[in-house]
């Protein structure tokens, strides 16, 4: 197919064979030089290498180093953490917490990449949390992070925890609540929604964004000890987006999404570079960067604009609707959960109704906007891609794989056989899922 050559030609060297963190290195969601399978069925085990079981409920995606893949994972004490507030369902949509769940086990688990064998396991935390949850939420939201020698798991409220490969524990810290729950409301109580953002390993620091109820911020940590290198106060309520670092033509800048603080910042002293607002009142989705351009999008309230930010952008860019530091906007077209995907020479989201729109990454004009499947169900997991297919995961487990380039074709629908609301994982070739009860590995078997 010519659009498959054009995505080929139009990407870099082959990525590092490690998914060391939310989407891989710099969220890009794009692992190539490795071609995983359009097919695969769990009941049957055509092309699933491996399926272990993983006790709690986590919407944290695997990360992957080497021959290891981490999780996370949360476990109630006594019983089992519902999920509910699906798409579709009556309760869907409702914001109030879920109540009185008792204590928990915060857990860390290292596996075999080829194996999923357990190789070891940590419980980071035990006791009641902190933070009640939403509904759809659970108490192990945020991803690991990992490089050649550490490991980083982020519970929120319950503490950001650093091990080693082998499961010791290097440091610890604390920061305390970090109650992410609707904004502007009176109760806040009764709607706490669970802290999401994933950690991001940059060179030898840690960066963090803690956008919360009350006193937000932005910090980088010593990878080496937990010492706070710098910290940025931040004019903005709850999120649930992680940090993206983009490389400029010198050093690199940290990249936040926000409503009332969506902003850039020195990677190296967390001087703010440029900052804007406005958009979604409750952003999800990471900043992706491609082209030059750095792409925002929220779709939670009035406004829910996609922007293509320019990387050389510098001040107050205002709400960023036009202007020589944008590249383009477009209004209304935001996604609310999904990350979008820079691949080739175009821009994918996909919308929590399962509408995937394609876009010229350059101008913002769109190619297509187009269903997968039948609208029965939700899309919370973000695009990943590799060799010219993108892979969307719906909350019920069904895995649409979709044909890289400005037209839409399917080219295969796959079932989990749960729900999945986390991010897969990508490394040579191989689809690493984090279902409600399993870890599961799909890939072509030899």
């Amino acid at each position: 197919m010519l659009s498959l050559l054009l995505v080929a030609l139009a990407q870099a060297a082959p990525s590092d064979t490690n998914g060391p963190s939310f989407r891989g290195a710099r969220a890009a969601g794009v692992a190539e030089g490795y071609d995983p399978p359009v097919a695969w069925d769990v009941e049957s085990g055509k092309n699933v290498l491996w399926r272990v079981d993983l006790a709690g409920l986590a919407h944290s995606s695997p990360v992957v180093w080497g021959e290891r893949v981490f999780v996370t994972t949360a476990v109630k004490k006594a019983g089992e953490a519902e999920l509910s507030s699906l798409f579709g369902s009556p309760g869907y949509g409702a914001g109030q917490s879920v109540e009185a769940e008792g204590e928990h086990s915060f857990e860390l688990h290292c596996l075999d990449k080829k194996t999923g064998k357990t190789l070891w396991s940590r419980v980071a935390y035990a006791g009641v949390p902190e933070v009640k949850r939403h509904p759809k939420s659970t108490h192990a939201n945020s991803t690991p992070a990992c490089d050649a020698t550490h490991v980083l798991a982020f519970f929120g409220s319950e503490g950001l925890y650093c091990y080693d490969h082998e499961g010791k524990l290097l440091w610890s810290k604390d920061f305390g609540v970090l109650d992410s729950g609707a904004p502007d409301v009176d109760d806040t109580a009764a709607f706490q929604w669970g802290f999401a953002s994933s950690p991001v390993i940059h060179g030898q620091a840690v960066l963090v964004q803690c956008d919360v109820q009350k006193d937000s911020f932005v910090a980088a940590l010593s990878l080496a000890d937990g010492k706070e290198l710098w910290r940025t106060k931040r004019d903005e309520r709850p999120t649930w987006s992680t940090p993206t670092v983009v490389d400029l033509e010198k050093g690199a800048a940290v990249v936040l999404n926000g409503y009332h603080h969506v902003a850039a910042y020195d990677a190296a002293t967390g001087a703010e570079l440029w900052w804007l607002h406005g958009g979604g009142d409750v952003p999800v989705p990471t900043p992706v960067a491609g082209h030059g351009n750095v792409y925002l999008t929220s779709a939670h309230g009035n406004a829910r604009p996609i922007r293509a930010i320019r990387l050389t952008a510098r001040g107050d860019l205002g709400t960023a609707s036009d202007g020589e530091h944008v590249a383009w906007n477009l209004p209304g077209a935001g996604v609310y959960m999904q990350t979008p995907l820079v691949y080739g020479e175009e821009l994918y989201a996909c919308s929590d109704a399962g509408i995937l729109a394609c876009y010229d990454a350059h101008t913002g004009s769109t190619n297509y906007r187009e269903r997968l499947g039948d609208g029965s169900t939700g899309f919370s997991g973000s695009p990943i891609a590799a060799e010219g297919k993108l892979y969307l995961s719906g909350e019920n487990g069904q895995v649409f794989v979709v044909a890289a380039g400005p037209s839409f074709e399917v080219l295969g629908v796959n079932e989990l056989g749960e729900n999945h609301l986390a991010t897969p994982a990508l490394s040579e070739g191989v689809l690493f899922f984090h279902t409600h009860h399993h870890v599961l590995a799909v890939g072509e078997k030899k």
